[in-house]
């Protein structure tokens, strides 16, 4: 293959803490530092939580606008994805971030079932959410539980509450929700292809299925995302030394399947996204 493919780091979330895993970073610094190895690996997007000063997951703008300016600072061009996720505020306040206009952000449009609890996402957040997207122009990026998120993206697309082409990403792995199980992987690919052709699509494995998950993107031609929030470990009995570890595994998968790693600028242009200054 000769499609580049684009690799997201994924760097903190809302659940991994250092007592887990010490590579996790937390603060803003941590994470600007830990974005910068993971960008020199060959990282194109960072998709970005914060943290409170008590380490407990927060959607506050001013706490988002430091790492969006530290990582633009020190990893030129690198594209910038807020999360919108439903662990760091309730209601509006989940995407009070926004006119920050950052290049992209997590859009989940229903919900599902967590480990613990239910990820809600309502249908009039979904859509203030992506009407707030659209404002800013920020490019979303749906975050596919289900394949019923899948379904509905598309629609969003076709009535316009979502500008096209769309970015859907697979996630699959999550306890209480879809499995990583091949069969559906491909059906989702089928699905998406059918219903939005023009569609980009990408792909997170969570804990150990990471780096399947990273494998069947690659192979088939899809982009991919790694990294400390979704998986804390390289194998059963070792902990990944750093966001840039597990990016480096998809790097190498890239090489096993013949296909360039793209570029911030190849990545941009791929998405559709303005070029960086």
């Amino acid at each position: 293959m000769t499609n580049p493919c684009i690799i997201c780091v994924a760097i903190t979330g809302s659940v991994p803490t250092q007592a887990d895993n010490p590579a996790v970073p937390v603060t803003i610094s941590e994470q600007i530092e830990s974005t910068h190895a993971a960008f020199e690996a060959g990282a194109s997007i960072a998709h970005c939580h914060v943290r409170d000063d008590a380490g407990k997951p927060t959607s506050d703008p001013e706490r988002f606008a430091r790492l969006k300016e530290g990582i633009e600072a020190h990893c030129p061009g690198m594209i910038v994805q807020l999360s919108t996720g439903g662990r760091s505020g309730a209601g509006e306040e989940r995407g009070g971030m926004l006119s920050l206009r950052p290049d992209m952000a997590s859009l989940s449009v229903g919900s599902n079932n967590f480990p613990t609890r239910v990820y809600e996402n309502p249908p009039a957040l979904v859509d203030w959410l992506a009407s707030e997207m659209i404002t800013h122009d920020v490019k979303p990026e749906i975050e596919a539980f289900d394949l019923s998120h899948i379904v509905h993206a598309t629609r969003m697309q076709a009535d316009g509450r979502l500008k096209g082409p769309l970015y859907v990403q697979f996630v699959m792995g999550v306890k209480n929700a879809m499995p990583a199980d091949e069969r559906i992987f491909d059906f989702y690919i089928e699905t998406l292809n059918r219903l939005a052709p023009d569609a980009q699509w990408c792909a997170a494995g969570i804990g150990p299925a990471q780096l399947t998950v990273n494998e069947w993107s690659i192979s088939r031609g899809g982009h991919t995302r790694a990294g400390l929030e979704d998986n804390i470990r390289l194998d059963r009995n070792t902990l990944a030394p750093s966001n840039a570890a597990l990016v480096q595994r998809a790097v190498d998968l890239c090489d096993k399947y013949e296909r360039p790693v793209a570029t911030v600028a190849q990545a941009r242009e791929i998405l559709g996204l303005r070029q960086a200054a």
